[in-house]
């Protein structure tokens, strides 16, 4: 008799037990890095990045080998990230406050992703950069400043001295406390060893790699500068592209490549931005650890971004803001309690694909206002069908389509590009005048959005 009473409450707590279970919320840590191109190690882009705890993160999911951003600019593309909306629907200015984007976003019927996830039972949490600025006052329940880029060590101008940019390259403070970024580690170890009563949506942006490229000599001394890989380039690329992609995507106040060449500057400069990305590895790094030793490591799903590319010497520049792949090209890594990890898709996605990948990870109501995809197909196989482009806007009505095959770009005054990257990986052959590939145009324009409203970069704004 007593084994039937302990049976039928054993029926009756599994009962009750397997739905609360069901209906637990898993965490997201949402980790960005700012101008990160696809040189870190996972990415097999580039054979010389020291970046072992992003490698670490990235055996533990999938890395998306070819995502791309929506607009080559920090502003735009964080905007349509957090919106879940293109640049051309949003209508963003890179320059815009964030409390405004805000406001853009509601007025276009929605919320901006930490905003959604807060409405529907999440704490939200951030520091650094997460928008352009910050992450919109009032919107979290805890948040860090973002620091300024050349927090710690003032404006050295040691090798590049032209307005309009603070590009510049050198070893510079002498301790990584001295950054921002070291901060910002802090703030969110802080954030993973307190007790949460809900689940938490944690966001942390980390400035570095972005210019000026300055952090402590010991991350320029992990490597042998005179071993490090330089970038492909052509003297002669740029001899096919219309005139106005030269005119909008190549920035006057940049270093060219052939004056890197010259001055013998080029190795210094990819050895800058190397050690700059092995710096801010080293933050993620700390942060993974920390979730590592919390209560919350196996019930977080970790996504880690950065807002666009970067060219270093291709395309004979220094620089992010064109419609070439090296632009747009941005590392993606998403792993969770029940994502499968060390597996890779070579499909193309977009960034604009989080915002509801996110949401349907953590069983929330489905956002129909966002114009991604959810990737949550391609996280069960990476291998399936994904018929679906990347569509990059840029300034002067100009955008590129990204297909698995080709790129096509389009600007304002009607001259294209198209490249064939299963043979021209580098872009050095522009087939936009191929009668051949005619229907390839035709199919790809009809991605493009028919009005972008961005507004220009006022005069004396730095990149």
């Amino acid at each position: 008799m007593d084994y039937l009473k302990h049976f039928c409450l054993f029926l009756v707590v599994c009962q009750f037990a397997i739905p609360l279970q069901a209906e637990t919320k898993p965490n997201v840590l949402f980790i960005s890095v700012d101008d990160l191109n696809d040189f870190p190690s996972f990415t097999k882009r580039y054979p010389d990045a020291k970046t072992p705890h992003m490698d670490r993160l990235a055996n533990r999911g999938v890395v998306f080998t070819r995502a791309h951003c929506q607009f080559p600019l920090c502003g735009p593309s964080r905007a349509s990230v957090m919106s879940g909306l293109l640049p051309s629907t949003l209508g963003y200015d890179n320059h815009m406050k964030d409390e405004d984007l805000q406001k853009r976003a509601r007025a276009k019927g929605t919320e901006l992703l930490h905003s959604y996830f807060g409405k529907n039972g999440y704490k939200t949490m951030a520091v650094g950069k997460i928008c352009h600025h910050n992450v919109p006052k009032g919107s979290v329940d805890l948040r860090g400043e973002r620091g300024k880029f050349s927090e710690g060590t003032g404006r050295l101008r040691k090798n590049w001295h032209q307005n309009g940019t603070s590009t510049d390259w050198a070893m510079a403070p002498d301790r990584d406390e001295q950054l921002p970024d070291y901060r910002a580690a802090n703030w969110a170890i802080s954030r993973l060893e307190e007790k949460h009563d809900k689940p938490f949506f944690l966001m942390v942006g980390f400035l570095r790699p972005h210019v000026p490229w300055y952090v402590p000599k010991k991350w320029f001394d992990i490597y042998e500068k005179e071993k490090i890989a330089l970038p492909p380039y052509r003297k002669d690329d740029l001899n096919d592209v219309p005139q106005m992609a030269k005119d909008i995507s190549i920035l006057k106040q940049m270093p060219r490549t052939d004056w890197a060449i010259q001055n013998k500057q080029w190795r210094n400069i990819v050895h800058a931005y190397l050690a700059c990305i092995s710096f801010s590895d080293h933050q993620v790094g700390r942060v993974l650890d920390a979730l590592d030793k919390s209560p919350y490591k196996d019930n977080t799903i970790i996504v880690l971004w950065s807002d666009h590319g970067y060219h270093m010497g291709e395309k004979n520049t220094f620089q992010k803001q064109s419609l070439w792949e090296r632009s747009s090209h941005v590392p993606l890594v998403i792993s969770g309690p029940s994502i499968e990890g060390k597996r890779r898709c070579h499909r193309i996605v977009s960034l604009l694909d989080l915002y509801p990948t996110l949401v349907e990870l953590c069983h929330l109501p489905a956002n129909r206002k966002n114009e991604g995809r959810s990737l949550v197909p391609l996280l069960k196989n990476p291998h399936r069908e994904w018929p679906y482009p990347s569509i990059i806007g840029w300034k002067k009505n100009s955008f590129a389509v990204q297909e698995e095959r080709y790129r096509y770009i389009l600007y304002g005054d009607g001259s294209e590009e198209l490249y064939d990257h299963d043979r021209d990986p580098n872009e050095w052959s522009n087939l936009a005048g191929s009668v051949q590939l005619r229907k390839v145009k035709k199919r790809m324009a009809a991605f493009i959005p028919k009005l972008i409203p961005i507004k220009e970069k006022p005069k004396g704004k730095k990149n």
